[in-house]
């Protein structure tokens, strides 16, 4: 983990790379977390997480299965959806700069109990239709994002 300080440097100057997991369920229906921290702080969006210096995508990935949705899931076997560009107002500091990630979206199917999932990024779990979430105030533009 990095210092908070060096951290504030690298998001004020530079994109940061993540992987979003858009988890689809047997109903198809998307899974969507209500975040706790900035940039999106109080919208639904889909888990996921940044790709670590030195980390391997496949490696990544996997990490971000266990850590987002405490489950396990192969990278083979998940839809690349495509590159994505999230560009925010604010950053996890509330300081006035701005937060830049290229994102790499990628689907993949899980049937998961929502009373398992950590509640560190997200406070509340729901599954959304995509018609549910492209229609909801309260689901982010960069999620509806990957519906449109």
């Amino acid at each position: 983990m990095l210092p908070t300080e060096t951290f504030k440097t690298i998001i004020a100057s530079t994109p940061l790379v993540s992987i979003d997991l858009i988890v689809r369920n047997s109903q198809e229906q998307v899974l969507l977390g209500l975040r706790n921290n900035r940039p999106a702080k109080g919208y639904w969006f889909v888990p996921g997480g940044r790709i670590q210096k030195d980390e391997r995508l496949e490696a990544a990935f996997q990490r971000l299965v266990k850590v987002e949705l405490d489950t396990e899931a192969e990278f083979d076997k998940a839809l690349f959806l495509g590159p994505y560009q999230h560009f925010y107002s604010d950053n996890f500091s509330g300081e006035n700069f701005s937060t830049h990630y290229v994102v790499l979206g990628y689907e993949l199917s899980l049937d998961i109990d929502l009373d398992t999932l950590p509640a560190d990024q997200h406070q509340n779990y729901r599954w959304f239709t995509v018609d549910e979430l492209l229609a909801s105030e309260q689901v982010h533009q960069h999620t509806k994002d990957y519906f449109l």
